[in-house]
């Protein structure tokens, strides 16, 4: 099989183009694959390319305040938001009063914040905040829900965000409908009793104005607010037969999403959540009512526990994730109770937990366990830039799905979205595995097949018995932007046969050149 070519220079900053057909992105828009020329927004079907002058981003938490111009070659915003002070040019270097601000600042008091911004080719705030360490999404209010379940949110803050709250009957305010919310008084002067008359209406109380903020709670129950619909006709509760939850390809609509039911005035819906970190740990309330098929407080403990254990083996795998300050964005594409982000807690790092709409729907559960997520189909593009990630971890995404989407396409999208010097880890079936090696070798990405974190098994390769299998390969080219250097390394699990683990490591030119 032929190697991918590399894609064009001017690919460097490719992100899949939105229609504003729904929230962020052109979703199911279809890529070709019998051609090799297009996927969505007519981007070739190749390894996306490199940024010239790439370089390693500052470590955390140094990255929160400067990062290479060469990274994120934008200098639009330094120019445009120069009043405001938002980001500077300090020769090859941007340093950062601002853009993430917010969430950045959070960090610092142990808050996990979840920024979006629209998808701007001169500017590219969310592009910004995830050089600098920030979590961030390309998102924008539009026609169709948040990729984000019901109550996931402890408070929603927006300033200077130009959303036109006020319009459609209120429903960009509705479906914001988190904890707090919060506007200057410049942006809101022109439509702030029409946005007051809605929040009314949502039951949220106001409990502090001053100056230009102001913030407003919701109730911790829905007893009151089923009794001021009598008064309020408008907006009304959703149907009791639509899911909460249901963020993908979902329209909003111009109604309140109804809280779970209680018993007392004082119940808090849905269950109250631990303080941090406990947390983190508590079996979340969605498991305790038993709303997630298959899952009970044991198999939760259980999972817990098993995370802790393969977090030290990953890290004997993959040295930067066990350096501190090595790596600091990842992911993971197939997240289900968040175990392996509840495992890095403790690491300067952060992970996006994605829970695909074609599996159990888990993401309450991130949520309730104080990380943060998005529901994502991988047979789309991700809502992200370029070079967003220094880490991906992948398991059993490719048996998910196996008969919905090609394997080419995913991992070429994930070869977009990752980091040169960045990682992929794979947990998969062995017939899975050797289909994505078959790929990688022709994306020049090195492999080898290592024993699992307890030890070797037995009749679960291909030729049914023990194997180390050493795949390395390595590929320099001459132009900068056509080197695809990665290291993957399979391992096979006892509790999930026939499975395996595989690692995947992109190695910057500069080190490489070391080496060769």
């Amino acid at each position: 099989m032929l190697e991918y070519a590399a894609c064009d220079a001017k690919y460097s900053e490719y992100t899949p183009a939105r229609t504003g057909r729904g929230l962020s992105s052109t979703r199911g828009s279809g890529w070709s694959t019998g051609s090799g020329t297009a996927r969505e927004g007519g981007a070739p079907q190749v390894p996306g390319a490199g940024a010239p002058g790439y370089r390693r981003p500052f470590p955390w938490p140094a990255s929160r305040e400067v990062a290479w111009f060469a990274n994120v070659p934008h200098r639009d915003l330094a120019v445009e938001k120069a009043v405001q002070n938002w980001i500077r040019v300090d020769s090859d270097k941007f340093r950062f009063p601002a853009v993430a601000s917010w969430g950045a600042y959070l960090l610092s008091r142990n808050v996990l914040a979840m920024s979006f911004a629209p998808r701007d080719t001169h500017e590219a705030q969310v592009q910004f905040a995830l050089e600098r360490g920030v979590p961030a999404m390309i998102g924008v209010m539009a026609s169709q829900r948040l990729p984000y379940p019901a109550r996931a949110f402890d408070m929603a803050h927006c300033s200077r965000c130009l959303i036109p709250w006020h319009l459609h009957g209120g429903q960009f305010l509705i479906e914001t409908h988190w904890r707090g919310w919060q506007r200057t008084q410049e942006d809101l002067r022109a439509e702030q009793d029409v946005i007051e008359d809605v929040a009314r209406k949502l039951c949220w109380k106001k409990v502090k104005e001053r100056g230009d903020i102001a913030i407003w709670r919701k109730p911790t129950n829905h007893v009151h607010c089923g009794i001021t619909r009598k008064l309020f006709k408008s907006p009304p509760f959703c149907s009791a037969s639509a899911s909460p939850d249901a963020a993908w390809y979902t329209m909003m609509e111009t109604c309140i999403t109804s809280l779970p039911e209680v018993a007392d005035l004082r119940e808090t819906a849905g269950g109250e959540l631990k303080n941090w970190p406990e947390r983190l740990t508590a079996v979340p309330p969605r498991i305790n009512s038993g709303s997630i098929s298959g899952v009970t407080a044991e198999t939760f403990l259980e999972d817990s526990e098993l995370w802790r254990r393969r977090l030290g083996f990953y890290k004997t795998l993959v040295n930067q994730l066990g350096k501190p300050g090595g790596y600091r964005n990842l992911l993971d594409m197939n997240a289900h109770l968040g175990g392996f982000a509840a495992a890095l807690a403790g690491d300067p790092v952060w992970v996006m937990n994605v829970v695909p709409p074609a599996g159990v729907d888990t993401l309450g559960v991130v949520y309730e366990r104080g990380l943060i997520g998005t529901y994502h189909d991988w047979c789309e593009a991700m809502s992200t830039y370029p070079r967003s990630y220094d880490l991906l971890h992948a398991g059993s995404v490719f048996t998910l799905y196996r008969t919905r989407c090609d394997m080419e396409d995913v991992l070429l999208e994930m070869d977009r979205i990752l980091r040169p010097d960045g990682a992929v880890i794979f947990r998969d079936d062995v017939d899975v595995l050797v289909k994505i090696k078959s790929h990688t070798d022709r994306m020049r990405w090195e492999s080898q097949i290592v024993d699992p974190e307890d030890g070797p098994c037995r009749g679960e390769d291909p030729a049914g018995g023990e194997a180390v299998l050493d795949g390395s390969r390595s590929a320099r080219e001459r132009d900068w932007s056509t080197i695809r250097v990665k290291r993957l390394e399979m391992v096979c699990l006892r509790n999930q046969l026939p499975s395996a683990v595989s690692r995947t490591e992109r190695h910057s030119d500069r080190e490489r050149e070391r080496t060769l």
